[in-house]
């Protein structure tokens, strides 16, 4: 669907545009399930899996190193939007707080309403990927995952997880909710990686 929202690029403005996606000034709401409302107050992400066991509260996360970042995010659905700002807990401040296990290489990304996804622990500890509660410099809005969720920019954002609850770390892959239906294991959008054919 083109038209006012929607318009394909005329080039890949200098390798930003994936093939096959079209630039929106909107942010779609796209999510698997019913939209998750709770306060911010009553969120919290749970450690488990292959690291010592801890759960995070809002105010420990608040606590943290804050960090403002701006990026291009990419929907598996074809559209991507350029300069988005999103502030949080970059991941590899997070990781040091962790005890993980040397067997530790996957993670599985658990959200409030079941969701799940999976990353490699190369892909989830990359210095762009956030815990993030701030879009735009507002806190997050529950129809795009607020009050707290994960953005990981480099992958379709399908990998960036709504409503973040839990992080379970593995010594192996395995595939998360839009995996398991037929989505590609990782997603890279340069790569075209939609499907798990692709």
């Amino acid at each position: 669907m083109l038209g006012k929202f929607f318009k394909k690029p005329e080039n890949d403005m200098g390798g930003r545009i994936p093939p096959g996606q079209t630039l929106t000034t909107r942010f779609p709401v796209l999510t698997y399930g019913p939209t998750q409302h709770y306060p911010a107050s009553e969120a919290q992400v749970r450690i488990f899996g292959l690291a010592g066991e801890r759960t995070f509260g809002w105010e420990e996360l608040l606590a943290l190193p804050q960090t403002t970042l701006t990026y291009d995010i990419h929907c598996v659905t074809h559209w991507s939007k350029l300069d988005t700002t999103w502030t949080g807990v970059r991941v590899t401040d997070l990781l040091p707080l962790l005890d993980l296990q040397p067997g530790a290489t996957h993670v599985m990304v658990h959200s409030a309403g079941g969701y799940t996804t999976n990353l490699s622990l190369e892909d989830f500890a990359r210095p762009e990927n956030l815990l993030a509660h701030t879009f735009d410099g507002q806190s997050l809005e529950a129809e795009h995952g607020g009050p707290l969720r994960l953005v990981v920019p480099h992958l379709f954002f399908w990998k960036s997880a709504k409503w973040l609850s839990g992080l379970e770390f593995m010594d192996g892959d395995r595939p998360g909710f839009w995996e398991r239906n037929g989505y590609h294991m990782r997603g890279d959008p340069f790569h075209g990686q939609r499907y798990d054919d692709d």
